[in-house]
Protein backbone atom coordinates (compact mmCIF):
# COMPACT_ATOMS: atom_id res chain seq x y z
CA UNK A 1 0.00 0.00 0.00
CA UNK A 2 0.85 3.50 -0.75
CA UNK A 3 -0.67 5.32 1.84
CA UNK A 4 -0.31 9.07 2.33
CA UNK A 5 -1.49 10.77 4.87
CA UNK A 6 -3.64 14.47 4.88
CA UNK A 7 -3.92 16.40 7.98
CA UNK A 8 -6.61 19.59 8.54
CA UNK A 9 -5.79 21.04 11.60
CA UNK A 10 -9.27 22.70 11.79
CA UNK A 11 -10.15 25.61 14.37
CA UNK A 12 -12.39 22.99 16.12
CA UNK A 13 -11.08 19.70 14.94
CA UNK A 14 -8.55 18.20 13.46
CA UNK A 15 -9.55 15.94 10.31
CA UNK A 16 -7.53 12.93 9.27
CA UNK A 17 -7.60 11.46 5.55
CA UNK A 18 -5.36 7.99 4.76
CA UNK A 19 -5.57 7.01 1.14
CA UNK A 20 -4.14 4.55 -1.07
CA UNK A 21 -2.49 5.93 -4.45
CA UNK A 22 -2.79 2.67 -5.83
CA UNK A 23 -5.93 1.60 -5.39
CA UNK A 24 -7.09 5.09 -5.57
CA UNK A 25 -9.24 4.88 -2.25
CA UNK A 26 -9.76 6.11 1.51
CA UNK A 27 -8.38 3.65 3.69
CA UNK A 28 -9.21 5.45 6.23
CA UNK A 29 -10.82 9.09 8.25
CA UNK A 30 -11.32 10.31 11.73
CA UNK A 31 -11.58 13.74 13.51
CA UNK A 32 -10.82 14.60 17.07
CA UNK A 33 -10.85 18.53 19.16
CA UNK A 34 -7.90 20.17 17.74
CA UNK A 35 -5.70 20.55 20.64
CA UNK A 36 -3.77 24.06 20.34
CA UNK A 37 -3.50 25.03 23.21
CA UNK A 38 -1.31 22.03 24.27
CA UNK A 39 0.23 20.61 21.98
CA UNK A 40 -1.22 20.03 18.27
CA UNK A 41 0.02 16.48 17.84
CA UNK A 42 -2.27 15.41 21.02
CA UNK A 43 -5.63 15.74 18.52
CA UNK A 44 -3.61 14.51 15.89
CA UNK A 45 -2.69 11.15 17.79
CA UNK A 46 -6.31 10.84 18.77
CA UNK A 47 -7.53 11.58 15.34
CA UNK A 48 -5.21 8.40 14.04
CA UNK A 49 -6.07 5.96 17.19
CA UNK A 50 -9.56 5.80 15.58
CA UNK A 51 -8.05 4.46 12.46
CA UNK A 52 -7.57 0.59 12.58
CA UNK A 53 -3.60 0.28 12.02
CA UNK A 54 -2.30 -2.50 9.53
CA UNK A 55 -0.23 -5.17 10.73
CA UNK A 56 2.81 -4.03 9.61
CA UNK A 57 1.70 -0.92 10.66
CA UNK A 58 2.01 2.54 8.90
CA UNK A 59 4.02 2.98 6.27
CA UNK A 60 3.10 6.24 4.93
CA UNK A 61 5.27 7.13 2.13
CA UNK A 62 3.53 11.08 2.10
CA UNK A 63 2.34 12.97 5.41
CA UNK A 64 1.26 16.35 4.22
CA UNK A 65 -1.04 19.01 6.42
CA UNK A 66 -3.08 22.21 6.18
CA UNK A 67 -4.40 24.43 8.99
CA UNK A 68 -6.69 26.98 10.03
CA UNK A 69 -6.46 26.17 13.73
CA UNK A 70 -5.14 29.43 16.08
CA UNK A 71 -7.71 31.68 14.00
CA UNK A 72 -6.43 30.72 11.00
CA UNK A 73 -4.24 33.30 9.01
CA UNK A 74 -5.36 36.84 9.54
CA UNK A 75 -4.53 39.79 7.35
CA UNK A 76 -4.86 43.41 7.25
CA UNK A 77 -4.74 44.67 3.87
CA UNK A 78 -4.18 48.08 2.68
CA UNK A 79 -4.02 50.39 -0.12
CA UNK A 80 -4.97 53.64 -2.16
CA UNK A 81 -8.31 53.72 -3.53
CA UNK A 82 -11.35 51.46 -1.91
CA UNK A 83 -12.54 50.35 -4.87
CA UNK A 84 -9.62 49.61 -6.78
CA UNK A 85 -5.73 48.29 -5.16
CA UNK A 86 -7.31 47.72 -1.43
CA UNK A 87 -9.99 45.57 -3.25
CA UNK A 88 -7.14 44.22 -5.03
CA UNK A 89 -4.87 44.15 -2.06
CA UNK A 90 -8.06 42.38 -0.48
CA UNK A 91 -8.81 39.75 -2.91
CA UNK A 92 -4.80 38.49 -3.40
CA UNK A 93 -4.90 37.65 0.38
CA UNK A 94 -8.67 35.91 0.33
CA UNK A 95 -7.17 33.94 -2.49
CA UNK A 96 -4.08 33.04 -0.64
CA UNK A 97 -6.10 31.24 2.16
CA UNK A 98 -6.42 34.16 4.79
CA UNK A 99 -9.28 35.82 7.04
CA UNK A 100 -9.26 39.51 6.30
CA UNK A 101 -9.58 41.62 9.20
CA UNK A 102 -9.93 44.91 8.09
CA UNK A 103 -8.86 46.48 4.56
CA UNK A 104 -7.48 50.22 4.93
CA UNK A 105 -7.37 52.72 2.13
CA UNK A 106 -5.62 55.97 1.54
CA UNK A 107 -3.19 57.19 4.21
CA UNK A 108 -2.92 55.62 7.54
CA UNK A 109 -3.84 57.47 10.50
CA UNK A 110 -2.86 57.01 14.06
CA UNK A 111 -6.71 55.60 14.74
CA UNK A 112 -6.20 52.72 11.84
CA UNK A 113 -2.65 51.89 13.82
CA UNK A 114 -4.73 51.12 16.86
CA UNK A 115 -7.02 49.25 14.84
CA UNK A 116 -4.50 46.93 13.47
CA UNK A 117 -3.20 46.58 17.00
CA UNK A 118 -6.22 45.53 18.33
CA UNK A 119 -6.94 43.00 15.74
CA UNK A 120 -3.69 41.44 16.11
CA UNK A 121 -3.20 40.16 12.28
CA UNK A 122 -0.45 37.30 11.58
CA UNK A 123 0.85 39.31 8.45
CA UNK A 124 0.08 42.96 6.71
CA UNK A 125 -0.34 43.31 3.14
CA UNK A 126 -0.07 46.90 1.74
CA UNK A 127 -0.40 47.84 -1.75
CA UNK A 128 -1.01 51.41 -3.20
CA UNK A 129 -0.56 52.86 -6.68
CA UNK A 130 -0.53 51.63 -10.29
CA UNK A 131 3.27 51.05 -11.69
CA UNK A 132 4.38 54.85 -12.65
CA UNK A 133 1.03 55.98 -10.84
CA UNK A 134 1.17 57.80 -7.28
CA UNK A 135 4.25 56.88 -5.04
CA UNK A 136 3.64 58.89 -2.24
CA UNK A 137 0.88 56.55 -0.49
CA UNK A 138 2.95 53.08 -0.22
CA UNK A 139 5.70 55.39 1.15
CA UNK A 140 3.74 57.07 3.95
CA UNK A 141 2.28 54.19 4.95
CA UNK A 142 5.33 52.41 4.96
CA UNK A 143 6.46 55.11 7.60
CA UNK A 144 3.07 55.26 9.73
CA UNK A 145 3.39 50.83 10.16
CA UNK A 146 6.93 51.69 11.76
CA UNK A 147 5.07 52.91 14.65
CA UNK A 148 2.63 49.61 15.70
CA UNK A 149 4.22 48.30 18.89
CA UNK A 150 4.82 45.07 17.68
CA UNK A 151 6.96 43.59 14.78
CA UNK A 152 5.13 41.89 11.62
CA UNK A 153 5.03 40.00 8.95
CA UNK A 154 4.90 42.37 6.00
CA UNK A 155 3.96 41.47 2.22
CA UNK A 156 4.29 44.41 -0.27
CA UNK A 157 2.35 44.44 -3.41
CA UNK A 158 2.41 47.78 -4.61
CA UNK A 159 3.92 50.71 -7.12
CA UNK A 160 7.34 48.84 -7.98
CA UNK A 161 8.92 52.07 -8.33
CA UNK A 162 8.96 52.59 -4.34
CA UNK A 163 8.71 49.01 -3.48
CA UNK A 164 11.97 48.45 -2.90
CA UNK A 165 12.47 51.81 -0.92
CA UNK A 166 8.87 51.18 1.07
CA UNK A 167 10.60 47.75 2.20
CA UNK A 168 13.68 49.82 3.50
CA UNK A 169 11.98 51.40 5.67
CA UNK A 170 9.57 48.87 7.36
CA UNK A 171 12.26 46.31 7.86
CA UNK A 172 13.91 49.33 10.49
CA UNK A 173 10.66 47.61 12.39
CA UNK A 174 9.41 44.43 10.92
CA UNK A 175 10.40 41.38 9.97
CA UNK A 176 10.13 39.98 7.81
CA UNK A 177 9.25 41.85 5.10
CA UNK A 178 8.68 40.60 1.50
CA UNK A 179 8.51 42.12 -1.62
CA UNK A 180 5.72 40.92 -4.15
CA UNK A 181 4.41 42.16 -8.03
CA UNK A 182 1.90 44.91 -8.08
CA UNK A 183 -1.86 43.77 -7.27
CA UNK A 184 -2.86 46.31 -10.10
CA UNK A 185 0.12 47.12 -12.45
CA UNK A 186 -2.30 49.33 -14.78
CA UNK A 187 -5.97 50.37 -13.57
CA UNK A 188 -8.51 48.05 -13.41
CA UNK A 189 -5.76 45.18 -13.96
CA UNK A 190 -6.09 42.41 -11.33
CA UNK A 191 -2.68 40.43 -10.96
CA UNK A 192 -2.36 38.98 -7.37
CA UNK A 193 -1.06 35.50 -8.14
CA UNK A 194 2.45 37.48 -6.98
CA UNK A 195 0.99 38.36 -3.86
CA UNK A 196 -0.58 35.04 -3.45
CA UNK A 197 2.60 32.87 -3.77
CA UNK A 198 4.42 35.74 -1.01
CA UNK A 199 1.74 35.11 1.24
CA UNK A 200 2.14 31.65 1.04
CA UNK A 201 5.73 31.49 1.69
CA UNK A 202 5.40 33.91 4.38
CA UNK A 203 2.74 31.36 6.17
CA UNK A 204 5.06 28.58 5.48
CA UNK A 205 7.83 29.85 7.23
CA UNK A 206 7.08 32.19 9.75
CA UNK A 207 3.09 32.00 10.69
CA UNK A 208 3.54 28.05 11.48
CA UNK A 209 6.06 28.41 14.14
CA UNK A 210 4.30 31.57 15.70
CA UNK A 211 1.07 29.83 15.96
CA UNK A 212 3.24 26.20 17.70
CA UNK A 213 2.23 24.03 14.51
CA UNK A 214 5.61 23.67 14.08
CA UNK A 215 5.49 21.01 16.84
CA UNK A 216 3.51 18.94 13.94
CA UNK A 217 6.50 19.39 11.30
CA UNK A 218 8.74 16.71 13.33
CA UNK A 219 5.90 14.13 12.31
CA UNK A 220 5.11 15.70 9.16
CA UNK A 221 6.98 16.51 6.05
CA UNK A 222 5.30 20.10 5.89
CA UNK A 223 2.25 22.06 6.66
CA UNK A 224 1.85 23.18 3.56
CA UNK A 225 -0.71 26.11 3.00
CA UNK A 226 -4.12 27.29 4.84
CA UNK A 227 -6.98 24.59 4.43
CA UNK A 228 -9.02 27.45 2.72
CA UNK A 229 -6.03 27.50 0.01
CA UNK A 230 -6.21 24.00 0.34
CA UNK A 231 -10.02 23.86 -0.69
CA UNK A 232 -9.44 26.67 -3.80
CA UNK A 233 -7.07 24.50 -5.06
CA UNK A 234 -9.37 21.27 -4.86
CA UNK A 235 -12.09 23.02 -6.46
CA UNK A 236 -9.80 24.57 -9.29
CA UNK A 237 -8.19 21.05 -9.90
CA UNK A 238 -11.92 19.43 -10.19
CA UNK A 239 -13.24 22.00 -12.23
CA UNK A 240 -10.62 22.47 -14.74
CA UNK A 241 -9.69 18.96 -14.85
CA UNK A 242 -5.50 17.36 -15.25
CA UNK A 243 -3.82 16.43 -18.52
CA UNK A 244 -6.03 13.60 -19.97
CA UNK A 245 -8.64 13.33 -17.03
CA UNK A 246 -11.29 15.62 -17.72
CA UNK A 247 -12.85 17.93 -14.81
CA UNK A 248 -16.68 18.84 -13.95
CA UNK A 249 -16.50 22.77 -15.75
CA UNK A 250 -17.57 26.10 -13.74
CA UNK A 251 -18.48 25.00 -9.78
CA UNK A 252 -19.17 26.67 -6.43
CA UNK A 253 -17.60 25.12 -3.58
CA UNK A 254 -20.23 26.57 -0.07
CA UNK A 255 -18.30 25.40 2.67
CA UNK A 256 -20.09 25.70 6.24
CA UNK A 257 -18.41 25.86 9.25
CA UNK A 258 -18.94 26.82 13.04
CA UNK A 259 -17.19 30.28 12.82
CA UNK A 260 -17.65 30.62 9.18
CA UNK A 261 -18.88 29.77 5.76
CA UNK A 262 -16.65 30.36 2.56
CA UNK A 263 -17.69 30.68 -0.76
CA UNK A 264 -15.01 29.34 -3.59
CA UNK A 265 -16.18 29.97 -7.14
CA UNK A 266 -14.03 28.56 -10.22
CA UNK A 267 -16.09 30.30 -13.27
CA UNK A 268 -15.74 33.35 -15.60
CA UNK A 269 -18.88 34.98 -14.18
CA UNK A 270 -18.82 37.20 -17.36
CA UNK A 271 -22.94 38.20 -18.19
CA UNK A 272 -25.12 35.80 -19.47
CA UNK A 273 -27.39 38.56 -21.60
CA UNK A 274 -25.92 40.54 -24.36
CA UNK A 275 -27.94 43.46 -22.99
CA UNK A 276 -25.71 43.68 -19.62
CA UNK A 277 -22.42 45.76 -19.15
CA UNK A 278 -19.97 44.42 -16.93
CA UNK A 279 -18.81 46.87 -14.48
CA UNK A 280 -16.49 47.43 -11.68
CA UNK A 281 -12.62 45.42 -11.50
CA UNK A 282 -12.34 42.32 -13.08
CA UNK A 283 -13.01 38.99 -10.78
CA UNK A 284 -10.64 36.40 -10.52
CA UNK A 285 -11.66 32.86 -12.43
CA UNK A 286 -10.91 30.91 -8.89
CA UNK A 287 -12.55 33.80 -6.48
CA UNK A 288 -13.01 32.82 -2.39
CA UNK A 289 -15.05 34.91 -0.58
CA UNK A 290 -15.40 33.91 3.58
CA UNK A 291 -18.14 35.26 5.45
CA UNK A 292 -16.81 35.90 9.49
CA UNK A 293 -20.36 36.37 10.72
CA UNK A 294 -22.05 33.38 9.56
CA UNK A 295 -21.01 30.40 11.32
CA UNK A 296 -22.73 27.54 12.43
CA UNK A 297 -21.97 27.79 16.28
CA UNK A 298 -19.07 29.87 17.13
CA UNK A 299 -20.59 33.48 14.82
CA UNK A 300 -24.29 31.88 15.55
CA UNK A 301 -25.60 35.17 17.01
CA UNK A 302 -24.47 37.20 14.22
CA UNK A 303 -25.63 34.76 11.80
CA UNK A 304 -29.27 35.12 13.51
CA UNK A 305 -28.60 38.65 13.34
CA UNK A 306 -27.53 38.66 9.78
CA UNK A 307 -30.65 36.70 8.66
CA UNK A 308 -33.07 38.47 10.14
CA UNK A 309 -36.70 37.62 10.17
CA UNK A 310 -35.53 35.15 7.38
CA UNK A 311 -34.68 32.82 9.72
CA UNK A 312 -37.94 33.19 12.05
CA UNK A 313 -40.38 32.80 9.04
CA UNK A 314 -38.51 29.78 7.78
CA UNK A 315 -38.71 27.47 11.14
CA UNK A 316 -42.16 29.50 12.46
CA UNK A 317 -40.17 30.03 15.84
CA UNK A 318 -40.95 32.91 18.42
CA UNK A 319 -37.60 34.51 19.45
CA UNK A 320 -37.33 32.67 22.74
CA UNK A 321 -37.19 29.53 21.10
CA UNK A 322 -34.55 31.15 18.99
CA UNK A 323 -32.44 32.32 21.60
CA UNK A 324 -32.73 28.91 24.03
CA UNK A 325 -31.08 27.23 20.87
CA UNK A 326 -28.54 29.83 20.70
CA UNK A 327 -27.71 29.64 24.46
CA UNK A 328 -26.80 25.68 23.91
CA UNK A 329 -24.22 26.86 20.68
CA UNK A 330 -22.69 29.03 23.02
CA UNK A 331 -22.55 26.92 25.81
CA UNK A 332 -21.10 23.89 23.47
CA UNK A 333 -19.59 24.46 20.17
CA UNK A 334 -19.17 20.84 19.53
CA UNK A 335 -22.54 20.11 19.77
CA UNK A 336 -24.82 17.89 17.47
CA UNK A 337 -28.37 18.24 17.78
CA UNK A 338 -30.12 15.69 20.33
CA UNK A 339 -33.46 16.25 18.89
CA UNK A 340 -35.94 16.57 16.39
CA UNK A 341 -35.71 20.61 17.22
CA UNK A 342 -32.23 21.17 17.33
CA UNK A 343 -31.95 18.94 13.81
CA UNK A 344 -34.47 21.92 12.44
CA UNK A 345 -32.56 24.47 14.05
CA UNK A 346 -29.59 23.83 12.49
CA UNK A 347 -31.28 23.21 9.03
CA UNK A 348 -32.71 26.33 9.07
CA UNK A 349 -29.27 28.27 10.32
CA UNK A 350 -27.49 26.08 7.63
CA UNK A 351 -29.64 27.31 4.57
CA UNK A 352 -29.38 31.02 6.28
CA UNK A 353 -25.41 30.28 5.77
CA UNK A 354 -25.54 29.34 2.33
CA UNK A 355 -28.17 31.92 1.37
CA UNK A 356 -26.45 34.63 2.55
CA UNK A 357 -22.79 33.73 1.92
CA UNK A 358 -23.42 32.86 -1.53
CA UNK A 359 -25.58 35.92 -1.66
CA UNK A 360 -22.51 38.27 -0.67
CA UNK A 361 -20.55 36.39 -3.24
CA UNK A 362 -22.26 36.42 -6.49
CA UNK A 363 -22.62 39.80 -8.82
CA UNK A 364 -25.49 41.88 -8.76
CA UNK A 365 -27.42 43.58 -12.13
CA UNK A 366 -28.71 47.27 -11.74
CA UNK A 367 -29.96 49.38 -14.18
CA UNK A 368 -28.76 52.97 -15.14
CA UNK A 369 -30.93 55.17 -17.22
CA UNK A 370 -28.89 57.45 -19.20
CA UNK A 371 -30.14 60.02 -22.17
CA UNK A 372 -30.29 56.54 -24.54
CA UNK A 373 -32.61 55.26 -22.28
CA UNK A 374 -31.97 52.06 -19.75
CA UNK A 375 -29.44 49.95 -19.91
CA UNK A 376 -28.24 47.02 -17.46
CA UNK A 377 -25.05 47.13 -15.55
CA UNK A 378 -23.23 43.92 -13.98
CA UNK A 379 -20.90 43.89 -11.15
CA UNK A 380 -19.38 40.99 -10.11
CA UNK A 381 -19.66 37.35 -11.19
CA UNK A 382 -22.85 36.50 -13.45
CA UNK A 383 -23.29 32.17 -12.28
CA UNK A 384 -26.63 32.29 -12.96
CA UNK A 385 -25.97 29.51 -15.76
CA UNK A 386 -23.36 27.80 -13.05
CA UNK A 387 -24.55 23.91 -13.79
CA UNK A 388 -22.58 22.92 -10.53
CA UNK A 389 -22.60 23.62 -6.64
CA UNK A 390 -20.66 21.30 -4.43
CA UNK A 391 -21.67 21.41 -0.66
CA UNK A 392 -19.54 20.62 2.41
CA UNK A 393 -18.90 21.57 6.01
CA UNK A 394 -20.42 19.66 9.52
CA UNK A 395 -23.88 20.58 8.84
CA UNK A 396 -23.87 19.51 5.49
CA UNK A 397 -22.37 16.16 5.97
CA UNK A 398 -24.13 15.51 9.05
CA UNK A 399 -27.69 16.58 8.37
CA UNK A 400 -30.36 14.49 6.46
CA UNK A 401 -31.73 17.18 4.36
CA UNK A 402 -28.27 18.40 3.24
CA UNK A 403 -29.70 19.32 -0.07
CA UNK A 404 -32.83 21.67 1.12
CA UNK A 405 -29.47 23.25 3.22
CA UNK A 406 -27.53 23.54 0.07
CA UNK A 407 -30.21 24.62 -2.10
CA UNK A 408 -30.34 28.15 -0.44
CA UNK A 409 -27.80 28.83 -3.47
CA UNK A 410 -30.55 29.23 -5.64
CA UNK A 411 -31.20 31.68 -7.77
CA UNK A 412 -34.66 33.76 -5.84
CA UNK A 413 -37.38 35.09 -8.64
CA UNK A 414 -38.13 37.60 -6.25
CA UNK A 415 -34.38 38.99 -6.05
CA UNK A 416 -33.74 38.87 -9.39
CA UNK A 417 -30.90 41.03 -9.21
CA UNK A 418 -28.88 38.89 -6.76
CA UNK A 419 -26.96 36.52 -9.44
CA UNK A 420 -27.64 33.12 -8.34
CA UNK A 421 -27.24 30.45 -10.02
CA UNK A 422 -30.59 28.93 -11.07
CA UNK A 423 -30.60 25.60 -12.84
CA UNK A 424 -27.43 23.73 -11.06
CA UNK A 425 -27.28 19.86 -9.60
CA UNK A 426 -25.85 19.42 -5.90
CA UNK A 427 -23.15 17.58 -4.76
CA UNK A 428 -22.27 17.05 -1.55
CA UNK A 429 -18.10 16.30 -0.26
CA UNK A 430 -19.14 13.14 1.11
CA UNK A 431 -16.32 12.00 3.30
CA UNK A 432 -15.03 15.85 4.01
CA UNK A 433 -11.92 15.30 1.30
CA UNK A 434 -11.54 18.36 -0.43
CA UNK A 435 -9.11 20.02 1.97
CA UNK A 436 -7.17 16.58 1.32
CA UNK A 437 -7.31 16.69 -1.65
CA UNK A 438 -6.25 20.41 -2.11
CA UNK A 439 -2.87 18.59 -0.19
CA UNK A 440 -2.60 15.67 -2.36
CA UNK A 441 -2.89 17.69 -5.81
CA UNK A 442 0.81 18.87 -4.85
CA UNK A 443 2.00 15.27 -5.21
CA UNK A 444 -0.12 13.92 -7.47
CA UNK A 445 -2.91 15.74 -8.69
CA UNK A 446 -4.54 13.28 -11.32
CA UNK A 447 -5.07 10.71 -8.30
CA UNK A 448 -6.90 13.60 -6.15
CA UNK A 449 -8.96 14.53 -9.22
CA UNK A 450 -10.51 11.01 -9.87
CA UNK A 451 -10.88 10.50 -6.06
CA UNK A 452 -12.76 13.57 -5.79
CA UNK A 453 -15.09 12.65 -8.72
CA UNK A 454 -15.66 9.18 -7.14
CA UNK A 455 -16.15 10.86 -3.59
CA UNK A 456 -17.99 13.57 -4.35
CA UNK A 457 -21.66 12.82 -4.84
CA UNK A 458 -24.66 14.15 -6.85
CA UNK A 459 -27.64 14.82 -4.12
Amino acid sequence: MQAVLLIDFGSTYTKVTIVDLDTEEIVGTARAGTSIETNIMDGLKVALAQIPEPARGWNFVRKLACSSAAGGLKMIASGLVKELTAEAARRAALGAGARVLQVFSYELTLQDLDKITASKPDILLIAGGTDGGNKEILLKNAEMLCALPTSLPVVIAGNKAVSAQAADILRKHHDPVVVADNVMPELGVLAVESARLAIRDVFLTHIIKSKGLDKAEEFLERIMMPTPAAVLSAAELLAQGHGSERGMGELMVVDVGGATTDVHSIAKGDPSKPSVMLKGLPEPYAKRTVEGDLGMRYSSEALVEASGRRLFDYLSWTDEQVACQLGLCKENPWRIPQTEEEAKFDRAMGRMAVSLAVERHVGTVEVVYTPFGATYVQHGKDLTPLPVVIGTGGVLLHHPDALEILQGAVFNPEEPTILKPQQASYYLDKEYILAAMGLLREVAPQVALRMMKKYVVKL
